[in-house]
Order: C-alpha cells, then sequence, then structure tokens
C-alpha cells in the first residue's frame, strides 16, 4: 500500500518569524508538512516566546508549544557575514522566506526578493508585518492591542455604556497569520508556475481594517456609523443576542423569518411571528426592538441554559451556551472533530493543545512538539545547506551561530 504524502512536504519555508502573528501562520503550514526551518537569533535567546510567562522555566513555555509545533530551529547570527552566508544557502535550497518584522526591518536585512532573487529566482518572501512595508506607519511596530483599536474594533466592542473593549483574544495576530499563510500559498503556486518568485507585502493593519467588512461597507456608501449593542445584539437582525437565563447565558439568533416562526413557537407565542403582529418581519422586530427584547429576557430569565437548549435545539432554533474555556474545551463536538491533539515534551510531558482547523483530504496530521532552540542543527546544516563538518567548524569560528546565551 502507497503511504499518501503530505499535502506540503514538498515545501521548505526558510522562517525569521517570532512570538504570536508569524508563528501562528506558518504552524499551520507545517501541519501539513511544509518544512518550516525558524531562523533563531542567538544574541537574544532565539524567538522571544520561549520565554513567555506564566507557564515557563528557562527556555521552554506553553505558550511557545503551541505556535511551533512540527518545525525545525537552528541558531543563526545575520548580521555577521559568516551567519549570512549560512543563510544565503539556504535560501539556495528552499522555496520561500517568511518573516513577521517591523515594515522596515525586511529591506534593512536583506530578506526581501530584489534582495534574495539572484541567489533563488522562485524564491517568495512573505512579510508579515505591523503596517505594511509602505506608507507612512511602515516603521511602527504593530501590535494586536494597538490595531484593534486603530481599527475601530474596540469601539464596536463592549457594552453601550461601558469603555471600548478589545476581543479576549489576539485575533489581529491571528487572522494575519491565517492572511500571511494564505498570500504565501498563493505566491509558491505562481512561482511553481511561472518560475518567478515575489514579495508578499501582508500587514496586520491591512488585515484588521479588511475585517471590518459590512460596516464600512455600510459607511462608506450610506454614511452608517456603527454603534455597540447591548448582550451583544446583531446590529441588524433581531433577536440575535446573549440571552440571560436563570444559571447562565446563552446566543440565539433568527437570521431568517423560519427560524422566527420556530423561536416564538418555543417561547410560547406563536402569534408573533404570525400577519398583523408587531415582530412579524425582520424589519418589525427591529422598529420594535426594544419591546420585543424585553419580553424575550423575562421569559429565558424564567428557566436554565439547559433547558432552554433542551427546547431550542430539536426545534431547529440557531443557539448555544455561552461557556467558558474549560467547557469549550470539553465539548463532544470538539473531541470528535479531533481539535484537541498531544505532544510529548521533554520538561512537561504530554502537552495538550487545541489542533489546526486547516483540513486537507482525510488524512489527520501528525504532531511533533516544538524544537530546542538550535535542536536541528546539524541536520539543516547538512541536509539543507551540504556543509560538512570542516565548513561547519570553519563558520562556527567565523561567528556564524553565535555564542550561548547567558543569564542575566
Amino acid at each position: 500500500m502507497t503511504t499518501r504524502r503530505k499535502p506540503l512536504e514538498d515545501i521548505r519555508i526558510i522562517s525569521l518569524e517570532q512570538y504570536g502573528a508569524g508563528p501562528f501562520g506558518s504552524v499551520h503550514l507545517a501541519d501539513l508538512g511544509a518544512d518550516v526551518i525558524k531562523i533563531e537569533d542567538p544574541r537574544a535567546g532565539g524567538d522571544v516566546g520561549r520565554y513567555v510567562p506564566p507557564y515557563s522555566e528557562d527556555e521552554d513555555s506553553l505558550f511557545f508549544e503551541t505556535f511551533n509545533r512540527n518545525k525545525r530551529s537552528i541558531s543563526l547570527d545575520l548580521t555577521t557575514d559568516a551567519g549570512r552566508a549560512v543563510f544565503e544557502d539556504l535560501v539556495r535550497n528552499a522555496d520561500a522566506v517568511y518573516s513577521n518584522l517591523r515594515g522596515d526591518v525586511p529591506e534593512k536585512i536583506g530578506i526581501t526578493y530584489d534582495q534574495l532573487k539572484h541567489l533563488n529566482p522562485a524564491i517568495v518572501c512573505c512579510s508579515l508585518t505591523g503596517f505594511g512595508m509602505t506608507g507612512p506607519r511602515q516603521k511602527e511596530p504593530g501590535y494586536d492591542y494597538v490595531l484593534q483599536g486603530l481599527a475601530g474594533w474596540m469601539e464596536l466592542t463592549g457594552e453601550p455604556d461601558g469603555p471600548p473593549t478589545k476581543s479576549g483574544l489576539s485575533l489581529v495576530d491571528f487572522s494575519g497569520g491565517y492572511v500571511a499563510a494564505l498570500s504565501l500559498m498563493s505566491g509558491l503556486h505562481a512561482a511553481k508556475r511561472d518560475g518567478i518568485g515575489m514579495d508578499c507585502d501582508v500587514s496586520l493593519y491591512d488585515t484588521a481594517m479588511s475585517m471590518l467588512t459590512y460596516p464600512a461597507t455600510w459607511h462608506l456608501n450610506a454614511g452608517f456609523t456603527p454603534v455597540r449593542t447591548r448582550h451583544s445584539a446583531h446590529p441588524s437582525l433581531v433577536p440575535f443576542q446573549a440571552f440571560e437565563a436563570s444559571d447562565g447565558w446563552l446566543v440565539v439568533g433568527c437570521a431568517k423569518e423560519k427560524f422566527w416562526v420556530r423561536l416564538a413557537a418555543v417561547v410560547g407565542h406563536p402569534e408573533w411571528a404570525q400577519a398583523g403582529s408587531p415582530y412579524a418581519t425582520f424589519a418589525l422586530r427591529q422598529q420594535n426592538q426594544v419591546e420585543l427584547i424585553a419580553q424575550l429576557e423575562a421569559i429565558f430569565a424564567t428557566s436554565t441554559v439547559d433547558a432552554w437548549l433542551a427546547k431550542l435545539y430539536p426545534a431547529g432554533v440557531p443557539c448555544g451556551p455561552i461557556n467558558d474555556v474549560e467547557a469549550a474545551l470539553k465539548d463532544p463536538h470538539a473531541l470528535a472533530r479531533n481539535l484537541i491533539v498531544e505532544t510529548e515534551h521533554p520538561r512537561y510531558g504530554t502537552v495538550k493543545q487545541v489542533a489546526s482547523p486547516v483540513r486537507v483530504g482525510s488524512e489527520l496530521p501528525e504532531y511533533v512538539r516544538a524544537p530546542q532552540r538550535n535542536e536541528h542543527f546539524t541536520e539543516v546544516l547538512t541536509d539543507v545547506a551540504g556543509y560538512d563538518e570542516a565548513r561547519i567548524a570553519e563558520l562556527r569560528t567565523a561567528g556564524a551561530f553565535g555564542e550561548e546565551r547567558v543569564e542575566a
């Protein structure tokens, strides 16, 4: 029986990645079989993600494990001539160079397409930066929290009488990682077809702005001004929001008229969905939202979350509990979808984490823990760069691989 190859196992990516957004983007590619080689700066002790608290010790952290499984690591000082020579030899034998640095840094350190195409005309250089490689903010560092504010997200989030609020997750970083992975794969497809590589100028700012989607379209074309809504209500669909039951919260939504008919019956008021009712249509429910929601809130408060779900699910009304993280991770559907995966780690033992949602074919990915810093030094230099022991020793003497990090 022929073993099927992993979808991306013929792709090699040289990655100058760090912390969250960049490694998050490439971990999905690594899960699919891409050879992601992390270049870690020995002067800084490698990827800063190795030291993120609270679950960290020495150079091991559960934060780092989350974003770096299935990758290889090598320490390389690109500020030295010898280190640059090693990097260029790796580029000659790679398909892509991937990074997440400040917008002006890729050109400064020589990792753009124009600076590398003499080594490999088909190389794809994907740079995920805070604000992009052009524009007045090019040199500014971009962080998820700042970008959620700058792109208008925080003004849209939270209760109407509360302060602007960020998402509980780093959604700009994570979305930016997905956009970078998509851009990189698109560039690789074109490069394999045409034999010519390119730059992929991806930014967290562009990602955050593009995710304004239809509120932006409404504003640009009709002057719409978004406002925060009570209990996370949908801006135009009524009812579609969080409701408080007697022991917790649930989300109930009617995105189609048929769902409203079903909900009206479940809450004991089928007449609300009939002709002549002030709540019969989307437009009428929006016009009479305050009155309708007050009545629904009073009804939902009379019973528990589980009791309501036991009625809503069978009736075909879109709904779900508002889980805490523990409950979300224990949901039977998460387990059935193989979303909790395990790796073995020398310090932590068995590490559990969530899987990539990217699905290609029916075979499940294999998972290997994140690399120790410089763990793949010999195999990368021999298998990828083609060096023998003498060449490695020469480069070591020339400072290509830096010095061991000294703890403060």
